[in-house]
């Protein structure tokens, strides 16, 4: 397969499709969608543009993919962005029409259960961008991290390199989106901690390919969206997190052992792990709950790379995916990986 290129940019002014392609949350919490889509009018300047299935709860996979579709093949719309995630978008993939999409490339931005539609941009051939939903980052009570806005304008509408930074402060806990309170007040935040690296020897310089973890994991057992031939990976950067539902360590180690015994991991030059989520309001880890869970993912991701790919540069702790800030990362796009000088450099 070609390498993937990047699609036109929008410009403030232009229209930018706002979908749900997994789950229609916001018919369900409107207060954070509708923050989201007025911070994309007033802050971007772009007029976000909704389609049948983005407000609706129980919408079928066809009627998603329909969404999708409309949202391409529309010239008028110049990006398109997700609302949120969900947990069965890998339903609405073979509805997809491939050359359509192709034919008609455009930047889409999403994460988590997105990581769906974000390895299907790959294998089309489109450079997708993981980050910035419209409920979590352009919805966030309070204002949207600075970090974060900055590298979602970045991302929207500029080319070139955009150099990551480690986030200052950040944040794990969550607020009710159902309770207006929540938004009239910023979130409450910890001081920041850098990133640690391992095998920081080298500079790296690949494309990058990966996802949520739990998503790809199901995009392996379906065998959708993974190429057959592995060397397709080779000397790649590798993007991983985990969601809200915070994986075990165990089955965080399953997982990577299991693309290691297929010839995946051992593929990637280096690794960048996200920031994992330690809090949900189904486990409300304390402080020492949740430093106990980053640590036992940090041990079960070192000891499957060990094994598989001792040699890659691993950066943990980065600031993208279930985080707050969450930087947008190039998805099939450039990424540098500098060990000597500590620096992540993407390319938008």
């Amino acid at each position: 397969m070609s390498s993937p290129s990047y699609p036109p940019k929008p410009s403030p002014g232009d229209r930018i499709a706002v979908l749900s392609p997994s789950s229609g949350l916001p018919g369900l919490l409107p207060l954070p969608y509708e923050l989201g889509l007025e911070r994309l009018r007033e802050e971007y300047g772009l007029e976000p543009v909704e389609y049948p299935a983005t407000r609706k709860m129980g919408s079928t996979p066809q009627e998603r993919a329909d969404d999708i579709h409309a949202a391409f093949a529309d010239p008028g719309i110049k990006a398109v962005i997700a609302s949120i995630g969900g947990d069965d978008q890998i339903t609405v993939l073979p509805l997809l029409d491939r050359e359509l999409i192709r034919a008609n490339a455009k930047p889409f931005f999403g994460m988590s259960d997105n990581t769906n539609l974000l390895a299907y941009l790959h294998n089309s051939g489109v450079v997708a961008f993981h980050g910035a939903r419209v409920m979590c980052e352009l919805g966030r009570p309070g204002a949207m991290h600075p970090q974060t806005a900055e590298s979602l304008r970045a991302a929207l509408f500029t080319s070139g390199p955009y150099e990551l930074r480690p986030a200052e402060r950040w944040r794990d806990v969550d607020r009710d989106w159902a309770d207006p309170a929540t938004f009239g007040v910023e979130p409450e935040t910890r001081p920041g901690t850098g990133w640690t690296w391992v095998n920081a020897d080298r500079v790296v310089e690949g494309r990058s390919w990966g996802g949520c973890l739990e998503i790809l994991g199901w995009l392996l057992m379906a065998d959708r969206e993974i190429a057959h031939d592995l060397s397709e990976y080779d000397g790649r950067v590798l993007l991983l997190e985990t969601s809200e539902e915070m994986p075990s360590a165990t089955e965080v180690f399953r997982t990577l052992r299991n693309m290691g015994e297929r010839g995946l991991l051992q593929r990637f030059s280096a690794l960048l792990m996200g920031r994992p989520k330690t809090w949900s309001f189904e486990r409300p880890n304390g402080p020492e709950e949740a430093a106990r869970h980053a640590s036992d993912q940090r041990e079960a991701v070192l000891s499957a790379m060990r094994a598989y790919a001792p040699d890659a540069t691993i950066v943990f702790d980065v600031d993208f995916g279930h985080t707050d800030p969450q930087l947008v990362i190039p998805y099939g796009g450039t990424v540098r990986v500098d060990g000597p000088a500590r620096r992540i450099t993407v390319t938008y």
